[in-house]
C-alpha cells in the first residue's frame, strides 16, 4: 500500500499550470532510481479530473531481454498486439481523448535495444500533437544521461518539450514529515541517523518500520545478510551504466574518500590527460551520484577553473564508506555502525540542503555571493585548511560554518577547534570572518556563554521547518 503524498507542490504546481493551458504538452521528469518520478506523475493524473491515466514502463535490462520483449510488454499493457513501434504508437493514438495524461516509464529501457525507437516516437508525437488537442504526455527514466541526449539535447525533440523537471531527493523537513505520516516517532537524533544513511529517497523511506528504533531499521534494511539495501548499489549501478562502468566505480570510490578536484580524481585513478574523464564527471552529476563545488577567490568573488567534487548521494556513500568494505562482517553479523561514520553522514545531508543553511543564517539573495565546502591548499605564504561550509556575501562578510553532530554534550572544546581553523584561513584583508555552529545534540552553557559564535543553530529545527 502506498504511503500518502509528501511534498513535491512545485513540481504538482508546474504540471498543472501546463496543463491547464489545454493544448497537448511533452513533459521530461528525470531522476535517480526510486526517487518518485513515475509517483509524482500518477499523483498530478489522480488530481485530473478530465482525462485517463495511461502508464507505459520498459523492462529493466536484463540478459537475454530483446528489443521485441519491450515492444510485447508495451503492447500487452494496450491490450493488442504489434510488431513495429510505429503501429503500437498508431494503436495508442486510436485510445486516447482530450485530457489523457500518458506516462512513458523509464523510457530508457523501452528504446535500449531499438535504433529506430526515438525517431519513430518523435514522428508519433509530431502527429498527435497535432490531432489531439490536450494530452499531457510525460517521458520519465532514472538514466538521466540517455534523457539528455536522446530527448532534451536531440535535434529529434528540439522545441518539443513543453517542461523538464529534476526531481530531487525530498529536503530535510519533507524527509521528516514523510517519516512522521508513516509513524515513526524518533528523536531528531534518531531522524537524521535515518536521513544521513538513505537520504530523501522516497522509496527508501517507506521501507521504515516505525515500531523499530533507527539503529535498528539502519540494520535490518542495510547491516544484515540478505538486507534490502545491500544489493541496491549493484542495482543502481547496472541500470545506469549498463554493467560497464568500471572506470565510474574508481570515481566514486576515490570520491567515498572525501572531496576530490578533477586532477586528484585523474591521479587517484591513473587516468589519461583527456576531456573524457571530465565527461565522465558530468554524467555523474546528471545522475545524481556527485555535486560539483566551484571553488573561488575570496578577493573578487570569482568562480576558479577548479572545481571540489563530492559525493552527494547518501545512500551510494554509505554503501561505499560502510557496507562494501565491510561486506563479510555483515554477513556474518560482526558489523558495528560508529557515531563517527554518521557524522560524515549528517555533513554530507546538510551540504544537500544548503537552502535551509542560507535561510537560518539570513542571507538574502541580493547579498549572497559564493558558497560551498571550502579548501584552502597550503602554499609559502599560509596553512590550508578545510572549512565544511564557507558562505561569502556581497557586504564581504565570511560565514565560516562548523557541524557537530554528537550524541555527548558539546563543550568549549569547539572554540578551540574553530579558532584553530580561522587562524589558518587566509581571509584578505576588510573581511569579517563570522564563526557559526550547526550542531545536532547538546551544547554547554560554556559555549553559550562565550559569545564566541554569532550564531548556534540546533538542526533539529530543520525538521520541522514548514516543507515546500
Amino acid at each position: 500500500m502506498m504511503s500518502k503524498f509528501v511534498g513535491r507542490h512545485a513540481e504538482l504546481t508546474r504540471l498543472r499550470t501546463l496543463y491547464d493551458l489545454k493544448k497537448s504538452s511533452l513533459v521530461v521528469v528525470k531522476g535517480r532510481r526510486r526517487i518518485g518520478k513515475s509517483r509524482l506523475v500518477a499523483e498530478f493524473a489522480s488530481q485530473v479530473q478530465l482525462g485517463r491515466f495511461f502508464n507505459f514502463s520498459g523492462l529493466a535490462p536484463i540478459e537475454g531481454l530483446t528489443a521485441q520483449d519491450q515492444r510485447d510488454h508495451f503492447a500487452k499493457k494496450l491490450g493488442t498486439h504489434f510488431e513495429d513501434w510505429s503501429d503500437g504508437f498508431s494503436k495508442l493514438s486510436k485510445e486516447l481523448k482530450p485530457g489523457d495524461v500518458v506516462l512513458f516509464d523509464e523510457i530508457s529501457w523501452m528504446g535500449l535495444k531499438d535504433p529506430t525507437f526515438v525517431p519513430k516516437l518523435k514522428a508519433w508525437w509530431d502527429t498527435i500533437s497535432l490531432h489531439q488537442p490536450h494530452l499531457l504526455v510525460v517521458f520519465c527514466g532514472s538514466v538521466s544521461t540517455w534523457i539528455e541526449e536522446n530527448i532534451l539535447n536531440s535535434t529529434a525533440f528540439f522545441g518539443r518539450v513543453s517542461l523538464a523537471i529534476s526531481l530531487e531527493p525530498f529536503s530535510i523537513p519533507q524527509a521528516a514529515q514523510f517519516l512522521r505520516k508513516i509513524g515513526f516517532k524518533g528523536s531528531p537524533y534518531e531522524q537524521y541517523q535515518i536521513l544521513s544513511t538513505l537520504g530523501g529517497v522516497p522509496w527508501y523511506l517507506e521501507q521504515i518500520n516505525p515500531r523499530l528504533m533507527a539503529g535498528e531499521n539502519i540494520r535490518q534494511l542495510c547491516l544484515q545478510k540478505d538486507a534490502l539495501l545491500l544489493s541496491e548499489f549493484g542495482r543502481i549501478f547496472h541500470d545506469l551504466f549498463n554493467g560497464t562502468g568500471s572506470t565510474y566505480k574508481k570515481i566514486l570510490d576515490v570520491l567515498a574518500q572525501g572531496q576530490k578536484t578533477l586532477m586528484q580524481v585523474r591521479q587517484a585513478i591513473d587516468f589519461g590527460m583527456s576531456g573524457t574523464l571530465s565527461q565522465m564527471m558530468e554524467n555523474l552529476i546528471t545522475a545524481g551520484f556527485v555535486h560539483k563545488h566551484l571553488q573561488w577567490s575570496i578577493a573578487t568573488g570569482r568562480s576558479r577553473k577548479q572545481s571540489l567534487y563530492r559525493l552527494s548521494d547518501p545512500y551510494i556513500r554509505f554503501y561505499l564508506k560502510c557496507i562494501e568494505p565491510n561486506r563479510a562482517q555483515i554477513e556474518h553479523g560482526f558489523y558495528e555502525l560508529t557515531s563517527a561514520v554518521l557524522g560524515f553522514q549528517v555533513e554530507n545531508l546538510l551540504l544537500q540542503n544548503r537552502a535551509l543553511l542560507l535561510k537560518k543564517l539570513g542571507i538574502r539573495p541580493s547579498d549572497f555571493g559564493q558558497d560551498g565546502p571550502y579548501r584552502q591548499s597550503k602554499t609559502l605564504r599560509h596553512e590550508g585548511c578545510q572549512i565544511d561550509y564557507l558562505v561569502q556575501t556581497r557586504t564581504k562578510n565570511l560565514f565560516v560554518c562548523e557541524f557537530k553532530l554528537r550524541s555527548r554534550e558539546l563543550g568549549p572544546e569547539i572554540i578551540e577547534e574553530v579558532q584553530e581553523k580561522i587562524r589558518r584561513f587566509s581571509a584578505p584583508r576588510g573581511f569579517a570572518v563570522v564563526p557559526v555552529l550547526f550542531h545536532l545534540g547538546d551544547v554547554s552553557e560554556a559555549v553559550y556563554t562565550s559569545n564566541y559564535f554569532y550564531q548556534i543553530i540546533d538542526i533539529a529545527e530543520f525538521l520541522e521547518e514548514a516543507s515546500c
